[in-house]
């Protein structure tokens, strides 16, 4: 299948490599308004460029289109890529309001295209092993949970381009790094009905916030606690979700959320936990969510089936996080309505 970019800034190379290097796939073309920016691509692919959108979609031979814009132009983008039934690869967020992310889930059911979020934190191995546990039911009944993401992000890191840290086309440290670990929680924990929270802007010089901290109440009766930085100095320290059960506590960790750090289970012994250990420290990445991703489009467009994360996904995620603004805003408890 032949794939376009739209937006051809840092995350966009992570894209056109891995189209690169699939068999089932080629990059042919780029879109982005900065000429100097398509350069690489040209060189290192052979692409054709495109300043202005709608000249690229009008390229029948383009079957997905892969969204690497800021994360505030991604409806636009979106329903004119769906109007041209092209698929759709999105970023996360998948949009910076759930207005937005109506627009662009009802576009492609509209015009028949698959689209899929980049939520890859779903793929590493730690993952899928913390969900065969959640689903044999091997914890019991959950009591609570701990999604912690304590990184670095330096002024310089907001000041590469003048979208990041704005309200508009970014969002803080929720909506940008915390809403993987915020998908994750989903896939883990199920509905959620009621947040509470609290934000704060403590050192980077940008308008949304550079740390956060809040609770979720699930459906299930769950509590989960999720904090949030991006202030530590001088490096990431930390990225973890803990779940506790009545049966066993689970600890996915490290400074990139990729190990077992900790697990006890009722019934497993230690020479079983420790094999699991093992076998994730020996490949803790496994085949990156951006290969998985792209290549469970191509399947499911093949298949004709709804991709592995898809556009609802999207938006309950951004859901929790629109959720947990709303709250530290009003400074009260926040109800949420999560769609199927």
């Amino acid at each position: 299948m032949n794939f376009a970019i739209v937006g051809c800034g840092f995350i966009a190379k992570k894209h056109a490599v891995v189209i690169n290097n699939l068999k089932e796939a080629r990059l042919v073309a780029v879109c982005d308004r900065i000429p100097e920016l398509m350069e690489s691509y040209v060189k290192d692919y052979g692409v054709t460029t495109y300043a202005k959108l709608e000249e690229m979609l009008q390229d029948d031979s383009i079957d997905v289109v892969n969204i690497c814009t800021p994360s505030g132009t991604h409806a636009v983008i979106a329903e004119l890529a769906a109007k041209h039934g092209k698929h759709i690869i999105i970023e996360k967020p998948i949009a910076l309001t759930l207005e937005d992310s109506d627009r662009i889930i009802n576009a492609a059911k509209e015009n028949n295209v698959k689209l899929s979020v980049v939520h890859p934190n779903r793929f590493r191995p730690v993952v899928i092993k913390m969900m065969e546990i959640l689903d044999q039911k091997l914890l019991g009944n959950i009591s609570h949970a701990l999604c912690i993401v304590n990184w670095n992000r330096g002024q310089e890191y907001y000041d590469q381009s003048p979208w990041r840290g704005t309200k508009e086309h970014d969002g803080g440290v929720l909506m940008n790094q915390a809403i993987h670990n915020i998908d994750l929680l989903l896939t883990f924990m199920g509905k959620p009905i009621e947040v509470f929270s609290m934000v704060a802007t403590r050192l980077r010089n940008i308008e949304a916030d550079d740390v956060s901290t809040g609770i979720v109440r699930f459906e299930s009766g769950a509590l989960a606690t999720i904090q949030a930085s991006t202030t530590v100095y001088p490096k990431n320290f930390e990225e973890s979700i803990t779940i506790f059960g009545e049966k066993g506590t689970v600890k996915i960790g490290g400074s990139n959320a990729l190990y077992l750090e900790h697990i006890i289970i009722e019934g497993i012994d230690e020479e079983t936990t420790e094999k699991w250990k093992n076998s994730i420290i020996a490949d803790p990445w496994g085949i990156t969510g951006h290969e998985q991703i792209i290549k469970d489009t191509i399947y499911a467009i093949k298949e004709n089936r709804q991709p592995i994360v898809t556009g609802v996904d999207g938006r309950n995620a951004l859901s929790l996080v629109l959720s947990f603004y709303e709250s530290a805003s009003n400074k009260k408890i926040v109800r949420l309505i999560v769609k199927e």
